[in-house]
């Protein structure tokens, strides 16, 4: 890769120091490396001690990383799970919490979309209103999909009210093959 590297490694077991990849490599190395100015000298320095520390800290940064990734992942899974109409009795505080979040976060998605597709909608209207003329596309008002209410109550709201209210029978749609879906009230 175009680096000029040496290794010096000094050992207890040893009179003379171990050097790679050879004496006259390591010196010229090192006469390059007096040459640059300190700054340039300590600029990435490390010994063992801090390499492995950075090192650690790394992979702390990637387990916390993967860790949440594969929460977010079993709440999903979870989110799924209740709507096709298993229950939430098992799950712990944490778990109502993390689920919550999660619900909150594929509603901000929706809401995302939902407006996208209605900024496309009105380019497009606006675009063959210039050039050629096209029928009138229906659009039902988001209204219709029973979402107007969850602008009004929070998160916590709707689900503590859903929660307590699973239990009633007109809740349920079927799929066809024994699946429920719970529709929450709003």
């Amino acid at each position: 890769c175009g680096i000029d590297a040496c290794a010096i490694i000094y050992s207890p077991y040893e009179n003379q120091p171990e050097v790679w990849p050879n004496t006259m490599g390591a010196q010229r190395v090192l006469a390059e490396f007096k040459k640059m100015p300190e700054m340039e000298q300590s600029k990435k320095m490390v010994n063992q001690e801090s390499f492995i520390r950075q090192r650690i800290a790394k992979a702390s940064e990637q387990l916390k990383k993967q860790s949440k990734e594969n929460r977010e992942k079993e709440m999903t899974e979870v989110m799924y799970q209740c709507l096709t109409g298993k229950g939430l009795q098992n799950l712990n505080l944490g778990d109502l919490n993390d689920l919550g979040w999660v619900v909150d976060q594929n509603l901000k998605e929706i809401y995302k979309r939902i407006e996208a597709l209605k900024k496309g909608a009105s380019t497009s209207s606006s675009a063959s209103s210039q050039g050629a003329v096209t029928a009138p596309v229906e659009q039902k008002p988001v209204v219709e999909l029973g979402l107007e209410g969850m602008h009004q109550r929070t998160q916590a709201e709707w689900f503590t009210d859903w929660m307590n209210n699973t239990s009633t029978s007109d809740q349920h749609i079927g799929f066809g093959h024994g699946d429920e879906m719970i529709i929450p009230n709003f």
